[in-house]
């Protein structure tokens, strides 16, 4: 009995709050559910090294799907068979991001500070995943256009964000 008393109070609660905030004559605003996780087959996911700049490689995603729907919101970001994946700058992001049908968000990742760096990885592929429960897409380091392999020694990524141009400026490039 203790345990459906101690439920009970916070609901009833709650439901005394809604009541009085509403206005006389209007109702209190439905609740709406959040967006559904997005499917991966909904998804199609780009990536493409930024020309002269073989360390920085942009990404998107774009929402193919007839309905909004959320990823994480900072994407997945891994490098071939290293182990480890690049970490979000800013640091944080945990949550997700809505992604409205139709509609692309865009990233960046910086694979290395300086490419001269001796501690300096080599990986043929990296892959770019909108979820870290899904398996997103791979690239070869050809396919990006950064060489015969990407280097990579503490990675960074953006958070997804609106805008190409919003994505360069959180990764500080030019």
């Amino acid at each position: 009995m203790r345990l459906r008393t101690v439920h009970t109070v916070p609901v009833l609660a709650a439901s005394a709050a809604l009541l009085l905030a509403a206005q006389p004559g209007q109702a209190a605003e439905p609740h709406q559910a959040a967006p559904a996780r997005c499917a991966a087959k909904a998804l199609t996911i780009r990536a493409k090294a930024v020309p002269g700049e073989t360390t920085v490689v942009r990404f998107s995603v774009t929402n193919g799907g007839s309905r909004a729907c959320v990823v994480d919101r900072v994407p997945t970001i891994t490098f071939g068979d290293l182990d480890g994946a690049a970490l979000p700058t800013p640091e944080g992001g945990r949550g997700t991001y809505r992604l409205a049908a139709g509609k692309t968000a865009y990233g960046a990742v910086r694979t290395i500070g300086d490419p001269a760096d001796p501690e300096a990885r080599r990986s043929t592929s990296l892959g770019v995943a909108a979820s870290a429960s899904q398996w997103g897409g791979s690239f070869s380091a050809a396919k990006l256009g950064t060489g015969r392999y990407i280097r990579v020694w503490e990675p960074v990524t953006t958070w997804w964000q609106p805008t190409r141009a919003k994505a360069d400026k959180a990764i500080r490039l030019g």
